[in-house]
């Protein structure tokens, strides 16, 4: 897990626990009644929002993007001046004959060998970016949705609990703990939105503006290789897409092979 989401998840767990722990009894934030109303009426909202499809792929997709690290931008910007330095020294042709994980940069170099215009490389290129966009958002609003559910469905166990209290109007003793237990409905339906499906999805988009911008250096460099522009022109160009302090000196890259 990155070490930002651990500071997250346990400082922000550990707060609220010793909260309620300084404030009273840990059992009485306990309702299973209540739980069951905030989780499954969430699960059985989303289900009927999306297929089960999507709900599966966005929870792997959570688990992907909390466990695994970022990619580091300036890797690809060294990956598509090597490949540029291929071209030049070997030939387009030999482009076609790479060996890389990633499929993106695969097909773009695919159309390269083969010939393509600039054209027909950009727009194949920039489907591909718009389609995993759309993918990546359906993925974000699985949870952008369960953020807005859960606290819908407090505030109905809320209400479920305010009509029970109520018929017991007749006992005072039980209206005190009657009440704390309409409330925990609400508690949980903010917790778990706050806590968990929004931050969530907030995680999602952040690594989807990050895989994003590494597919756009893929692009712009593929269409730098196909204008047999130098690596130099290569770096300055594709460094762009980098924050000034982050960025990594052509000079202590590694661009001198690639594997192909």
């Amino acid at each position: 897990m990155d070490f930002a989401s651990l500071i997250g998840i346990v400082s922000g767990i550990s707060l609220i626990i010793s909260a309620i722990f300084l404030g009273g009894d840990m059992r009485s934030f306990v309702n299973v009644p209540g739980m069951m109303i905030v989780l499954g009426g969430t699960m059985a909202a989303t289900l009927l929002t999306f297929t089960f499809r999507e709900v599966a792929a966005a929870f792997r997709a959570a688990a992907f993007a909390f466990i695994k690290d970022r990619e580091d931008p300036n890797t690809a910007v060294e990956t598509m001046i090597r490949i540029c330095n291929v071209g030049r020294k070997k030939g387009l042709l030999e482009l076609g004959n790479l060996e890389t994980d990633s499929g993106f940069l695969k097909k773009a170099c695919g159309l390269i060998a083969d010939g393509s215009e600039e054209e027909v490389v950009r727009a194949a290129l920039r489907t591909e970016i718009d389609s995993l966009k759309m993918r990546h958002f359906i993925v974000q609003d699985v949870f952008k949705k369960m953020g807005a559910y859960a606290p819908a469905f407090g505030m109905l166990g809320t209400l479920i609990g305010l009509v029970q209290m109520l018929s017991k109007l007749a006992d005072p003793s039980a209206i005190g703990p009657a009440m704390a237990v309409a409330l925990l409905t609400t508690f949980y339906g903010s917790l778990l939105s706050s806590m968990l499906f929004l931050p969530i999805a907030g995680k999602l988009k952040a690594r989807t503006v990050s895989e994003v911008m590494q597919l756009e250096i893929m692009l712009e460099g593929a269409i730098s290789v196909l204008k047999g522009s130098n690596p130099m022109m290569v770096y300055e160009s594709l460094s762009s897409f980098i924050p000034l302090r982050e960025r990594i000196p052509l000079e202590n890259m590694n661009v001198r092979q690639v594997d192909s």
